[in-house]
């Protein structure tokens, strides 16, 4: 798949961006980060191309996330299994760990594995919204050996991150390995009413859960 190119970036854009998720369940509102220009404009641009319009939130994780963006879930089976459709594109990974790390309420882009692709390099459509658990030190401590597995020692969570961790809750595993792109700052109760959701043996929700409509708001 073709990568896109840093030159496709706004790098100047200065506004803090926002998009508006109208969902099944309710808003949920989002504000872009411009230390990722190239996954701030090109999700800008698709939400403007009305991609996202009636797409389903088709993996759903308890305790953990939700994800969209399939564009073949905009008219998906019962039970069809999402998540694999071809895209003819990547962003080039965005990684801004420790400033941008996976709090609750944290946005990410989706990708393929790293023995798939180790450059990192994300999804063109597909994004997730981090949930997630509190943690106390001992579980932190234990995300942190599974983080030194996983990186090879190189991601070490910080005691600014952990503090968050401890008191808003999040997914610390992913930190230093996904590109995060934004936050919500409204709707995280829609957020967890999706996340509790019953769900089949690939995660995807029994009841569709569908982003109605999409829309840059700032």
């Amino acid at each position: 798949m073709a990568m896109m190119t840093a030159c496709n970036a706004q790098t100047t854009d200065t506004a803090r961006h926002e998009i508006l998720l109208e969902t099944s369940k309710g808003n949920i509102r989002i504000a872009l980060y411009n230390e990722t220009p190239q996954h701030r404009d090109n999700i800008l641009k698709l939400v403007r191309q009305g991609y996202y319009d009636g797409l389903l939130f088709h993996r759903v994780i308890y305790n953990f996330m939700i994800q969209t963006g399939d564009s073949a879930s905009r008219n998906a089976k019962a039970g069809q299994l999402l998540g694999d459709s071809p895209e003819s594109y990547k962003i080039p990974a965005e990684i801004r760990y420790p400033a941008l790390f996976h709090k609750r309420g944290a946005v990410g882009a989706a990708r393929e594995s790293d023995t798939d692709n180790p450059e990192r390099a994300s999804s063109s459509s597909q994004f997730y919204i981090i949930y997630g658990r509190r943690f106390n030190d001992t579980m932190l401590d234990e995300q942190q050996r599974r983080l030194d597995k996983q990186t090879g020692g190189t991601v070490k969570l910080t005691p600014e991150v952990r503090e968050v961790y401890k008191a808003t809750g999040g997914a610390p595993h992913l930190d230093g390995q996904y590109t995060v792109f934004g936050e919500v700052m409204e709707g995280l109760d829609v957020v967890k009413e999706i996340e509790w959701v019953d769900t089949d043996d690939n995660a995807r929700p029994k009841e569709d859960i569908r982003i109605i409509r999409a829309t840059v708001v700032k």
